[in-house]
């Protein structure tokens, strides 16, 4: 009698070994539930390169090959990453219509998801820009654009003007205006340095700078009322020059004649 009441559970016993089963089940799940994720996560950017591939061997690869090797009539597109891809097709400048000294920007042809997927085979050929997130080119801080006027003024002003409207280069180049460019692609074009111009990277340029030359941009292109007057195109002494010289001096002329007409002299002959 004595033994079996020594090996008669306690009552809390089952409750305890139930409650283990209960967090070894909870713990393998928090085991593998990650892992799931992530193979998901893998085989949707797989399947997002595949589908890109194909879009890229009908948009893209006569120019610059199937892989995206390059040849005579395009550069080899391994590393310049999915950032250059965004901007390039985003703004219509790629399918490119025609060669030249510069591609111009047109109406876009892809959906913004082709893009990504287009962007996503580029960027598995080799490591490269990454097409940025909207917390990286969206300032909420005012102080950012008197910020991004200084950073505007000594690095993009030489080319773009001191109002981003653009300005001539050689050979047939030019620096476009930046009137109504997506904050996105502005960030982008300092990523990546299309065409033209030059490169911009982390090393060379803070995200937090970029993010503020953005800001500038952005606030001195809006379509807001200028507090200054008539810009006159914002391109600077030439059009201010003209404008002096023509009405200016139109003016002085007109009032020379009327008051010559109105002298004594000319009332009596």
């Amino acid at each position: 009698m004595k033994k079996l009441s020594a090996r008669r559970r306690h009552p809390l016993a089952a409750l305890v070994v139930l409650l283990l089963a209960l967090a070894a089940t909870g713990g393998l799940y928090a085991a593998f539930a990650p892992a799931d994720k992530a193979q998901a996560d893998v085989a949707a950017q797989s399947l997002a390169i595949d589908e890109g591939k194909k879009l890229f061997a009908v948009g893209c690869s006569s120019c610059h090959g199937l892989n995206g090797q390059g040849s005579s009539d395009g550069p080899s597109l391994v590393g310049v990453g999915s950032a250059a891809v965004d901007f390039q097709v985003a703004t219509g400048r790629m399918p490119a219509q025609q060669p030249g000294a510069q591609v111009p920007s047109k109406k876009n042809i892809y959906s913004q998801a082709e893009i990504d997927q287009m962007a996503a085979f580029v960027a598995s050929l080799g490591p490269g820009p990454v097409t940025p997130t909207s917390e990286q080119y969206t300032s909420t801080n005012p102080e950012d654009i008197s910020k991004g006027g200084e950073l505007f003024r000594t690095n993009c002003a030489q080319c773009h003007n001191f109002a981003g409207q653009g300005g001539a280069l050689t050979q047939g180049k030019y620096a476009p205006s930046l009137e109504g460019v997506d904050a996105k692609h502005i960030y982008e074009a300092m990523q990546t340095g299309p065409q033209n111009m030059p490169s911009f990277p982390d090393t060379t340029m803070p995200e937090e700078q970029k993010k503020q030359i953005v800001a500038f941009v952005r606030h001195t292109t809006n379509d807001e009322p200028n507090p200054g007057g008539l810009t006159l195109g914002s391109l600077g002494p030439v059009t201010e020059g003209l404008f002096g010289w023509i009405f200016g001096l139109g003016a002085l002329i007109a009032v020379a004649i009327w008051v010559a007409a109105h002298t004594t002299k000319a009332k009596k002959s």
